[in-house]
């Protein structure tokens, strides 16, 4: 009866999934609250990147729940933190003990990262201003 009121009403699909959707309330079990879909990984690098005082307040809550899960993504997080701090700051002077960190940071992407970026730069502070040249 409820698939041919709905059908009625525009619906296409078939009985089954009717029946199958509505089995639950006759047994009086509650309806299955739908899910949030988890973020893809480019949702998850957008939030990482954005500054904290950026982010919505979902993406911040988000993030909150993904570091709980994953250690290994807090500790991706704290280090593009830091180097977006002295891109903002436009000071390398920390640049050497956080390529370190990423050296020794146990996360294979990011201590490959640190070791291009060693081969392929040369660091001289001038003068204290902490500037980088190639």
């Amino acid at each position: 009866m409820l698939h041919q009121e709905i059908a009625a009403k525009g619906y296409r699909g078939p009985y089954q999934r009717v029946k199958m959707a509505i089995a639950p309330l006759r047994r009086g079990l509650p309806i299955d609250t739908p899910c949030e879909r988890p973020p893809s990984p480019r949702e998850v690098a957008r939030w990482i990147t954005t500054a904290p005082s950026r982010r919505s307040l979902h993406a911040s809550e988000a993030l909150r729940r993904l570091f709980e899960h994953c250690p290994e993504l807090n500790r991706t997080h704290d280090l593009v933190r830091q180097i977006a701090a002295m891109l903002e700051t436009r000071d390398a002077t920390p640049l050497p003990d956080w390529l370190d960190q990423l050296a020794t940071s146990r996360l294979p992407a990011l201590a490959s990262l640190a070791k291009a970026i060693s081969k392929r730069m040369v660091f001289h502070l001038t003068s204290g201003s902490g500037q980088l040249s190639e």
